[in-house]
Parts: structure tokens; C-alpha cells; sequence
């Protein structure tokens, strides 16, 4: 058995690479339901108040697997998102 000694700095430059080869291989796949909070930061709203009255009024999607949890389509956030693009002018 060979035994390969690393200095600590070369050590984790080389961890670091081999995390940088696995996400490269392996995108992150996002979540498309999203808790309330995380629904909150892509829209830039910090009122659960606003959040709830976008799912009451029907602009963003939503699934309540059981009573007290509420999950949030994330694509459907980023349409709502999406109409209110403006383009600039040129």
C-alpha cells in the first residue's frame, strides 16, 4: 500500500477541485414546492399578509398537504415574476 502525504494547504485546494468536479457532473436540482419563507425572499416581501393575498387573489400557486403547511410552486413565482418585466428602452 502506497501512502500519499499532502501539506494541509495543497490538501484542501485539492478537496476544493474535487467539490467543484462534483457539482459541475451534478447541477442542483431546485425544489419546485417551497415553504412560505423562501416563497417570501424570491418575491422580496417580508408581510406573510402580502404572501397570503397573492395565494388568495390566485397569482401564485400553492399545495396544502396537510392544514398548517403550506408549499409554494416556485415556477409559478417566477412567471409572476416574469409578467412584470419591463424591457428597456433603446
Amino acid at each position: 500500500m502506497e501512502v500519499i502525504c499532502l501539506e494541509e494547504p495543497a490538501f484542501f485546494a485539492l478537496i476544493d477541485k474535487v467539490v467543484e468536479r462534483i457539482r459541475e457532473k451534478q447541477p442542483v436540482k431546485e425544489d419546485k414546492w417551497i415553504s412560505g419563507t423562501e416563497a417570501m425572499s424570491l418575491l422580496r416581501i417580508k408581510s406573510k399578509t402580502t404572501l397570503q393575498k397573492m395565494r388568495d387573489e390566485g397569482k401564485i400557486r400553492f399545495t396544502q398537504p396537510e392544514k398548517k403547511i403550506v408549499l409554494y410552486d416556485r415556477d409559478s413565482i417566477n412567471d409572476y415574476l416574469e409578467d412584470f418585466t419591463y424591457e428597456t428602452f433603446k
